[in-house]
């Protein structure tokens, strides 16, 4: 992986990832494709009309079904789905964790799984494993996530854990390298430690300060954030914990979030990002624009002929009216779940290129209080 800073205004940065399948310029938002396909959407809708850069396809769910052998006889996820762009796979930790069964030791985490019932057990090594198999261009670690708000013991007791994980992660991966193995593939550490700015900072050098035979991680991810802390909190912690990575590598913020959480996070110097809201929302009615949210299965959307947002030129918007949408969602039809992941999509990655180029033109701060004025209408 090579990262090239082009532009840096205030904290806000904008820069050039370079992965075995490609580039990513940033600020960049990531679409989830959970179990490889992004909700209603298909590779021409994603490939011709979207063309997001990259997006995110999880571990834990692939592992689960078909497996990590199946994608991998396909070619991986690339060869798999026909998605042009660049994957970042999760490790599928939050998943594993969040289930009821979930027990989690030193060794790894323990769990059933929600299809099936059936016992499993993640390690690190087994992690990264299936994200090789799945071909990924980045893959993250296994991390011990603790729901906010926790004590102070459990907090360390995930950092430690952590950044021993990490490192076991980060051996796994540069062997397989070494064998000639995932020679395309790159590695992110997630940095943990609650709202706890202390815990933070040791989770951060622990994790920047680790080598295998020369070679570290190819980038950082905050996470273990938007899980119940405030707003204030969340932004503290990323102000807090940006400076303290590496300035020539990515930092990714996961599963945040917002557009208000997009924009503070850039402000705080983020470059990466991802989450399930643009999508999910879209299929329970909520649409973003340029001016905040609107629910379209309200009535008063009925007989209403203009598009979802006069200022957007998505697909969607350049075609059909809020009426007929609203229609659509109505009726239950599956048309409708199509269209408005499209216009919801195309807002979050035309909000994330613009900002880009409010940064190489050195007008962010222009750029970040224009997005609030339009709001405040």
């Amino acid at each position: 992986m090579r990262f090239k800073l082009d532009a840096v205004c205030k904290n806000a940065r904008a820069a050039t990832i370079e992965c075995g399948g490609g580039e990513i310029h940033t600020p960049v938002f990531m679409p989830v494709g959970t179990a490889g396909a992004v909700k209603s959407l298909d590779a021409i809708d994603l490939n011709e009309i979207l063309r997001p850069q990259i997006i995110l396809a999880n571990a834990y769910s692939l592992y689960l079904r078909p497996g990590a052998d199946a994608a991998r006889r396909f070619g991986g996820l690339r060869g798999w789905t026909k998605f042009d762009g660049l994957f970042l796979t999760d490790s599928g930790g939050f998943q594993a964790f969040s289930l009821k069964s979930a027990k989690v030791s030193d060794e790894g985490v323990q769990f059933r799984s929600h299809i099936d019932g059936s016992p499993h057990f993640f390690t690190p090594q087994k992690a990264i494993e299936t994200q090789r198999k799945l071909g990924s261009d980045i893959m993250m670690v296994l991390d011990d996530l603790p729901a906010l708000p926790a004590k102070a013991k459990r907090i360390k007791e995930s950092i430690e854990r952590t950044g021993a994980w990490a490192r076991l992660s980060l051996e796994c991966h540069r062997k397989a390298q070494e064998n000639g193995e995932s020679l395309a593939q790159n590695i992110f550490a997630i940095v943990q430690g609650g709202a706890d700015k202390n815990f933070r900072a040791q989770s951060a050098a622990d994790l920047t300060a680790l080598e295998y035979n020369g070679f570290g991680f190819d980038g950082f991810a905050i996470g273990g954030l938007s899980v119940g802390e405030s707003s204030y909190d969340m932004y503290e912690t990323i102000a807090a914990v940006a400076p303290l990575l590496p300035a020539d590598k990515p930092r990714y913020l996961m599963g945040v979030g917002t557009p208000e959480n997009l924009i503070e996070g850039i402000d705080r110097g983020v470059d990466m990002f991802d989450c399930v809201m643009p999508t999910r929302n879209a299929r329970n009615g909520t649409l973003f624009t340029s001016f905040g949210k609107i629910n379209i299965k309200q009535s008063r959307y009925a007989l209403d002929a203009e598009p979802i947002d006069l200022t957007c030129d998505c697909y969607t918007c350049r075609r059909y009216s809020r009426g007929y949408l609203n229609h659509l969602f109505r009726s239950g039809e599956l048309t409708y779940y199509r269209l408005a992941t499209l216009h919801n999509l195309r807002y979050y990655l035309s909000l994330m290129s613009s900002a880009r180029s409010s940064i190489l033109s050195g007008e962010w701060e222009r750029f970040k209080n224009d997005f609030y004025v339009k709001r405040a209408r």
